[in-house]
């Protein structure tokens, strides 16, 4: 959707959206000040043009049991395109893998990590270093207390 021209009703839908997946669509339509139907066309558009991606349960990870959470800065052996190619690959197949970034500076990927505790957390680093994935050295990052966790102020993105 990189050439659609959005306005601002269609980053309002997005910005609702995001906080609020699971919000009705009348009240969706009431929020962004257009009637349900057209609402509805502009929401499908979205997911039709690939902005909207899925829907998504925020869980409280505090609630299911002890857990860890993890950012680990990552330092690949090589620089070549395939050496990238294998870890993502690697990382990708991952479940404690939540989320992987390509970075730019000293670093080449920020991870993030959940796992059941740190023991766990360290069994899976070791298997990544184990799996010739191209690992040359980790920083690990314990979250000790999670501050924010917002999505993005999509209106602050339009230009």
């Amino acid at each position: 959707m990189r050439n659609t021209r959005l306005d601002d009703r269609d980053i309002a839908i997005l910005a609702t959206l995001s906080r609020e997946g699971r919000i009705a669509k009348t009240e969706l339509a009431a929020r962004v000040n257009l009637s349900p139907t057209p609402c509805w066309d502009r929401m499908k558009r979205l997911e039709k043009a690939g902005l909207i991606r899925g829907y998504r349960a925020e869980v409280d990870l505090d609630l299911l049991g002890p857990h860890v959470q993890v950012f680990v800065t990552v330092e690949l052996d090589s620089h070549k395109a395939e050496a990238f190619q294998l870890f993502e690959r690697t990382v990708a197949r991952m479940d404690a893998v939540t989320g992987c970034w390509a970075i730019g500076g000293g670093y080449d990927y920020l991870m993030q990590v959940v796992t059941r505790d740190v023991a766990a957390f360290q069994e899976l680093m070791d298997g990544l270093l184990e799996s010739r994935a191209g690992l040359r050295r980790y920083y690990s990052y314990i979250v000790t207390k999670p501050i924010k966790s917002d999505p993005p102020a999509l209106g602050l993105l339009k230009g």
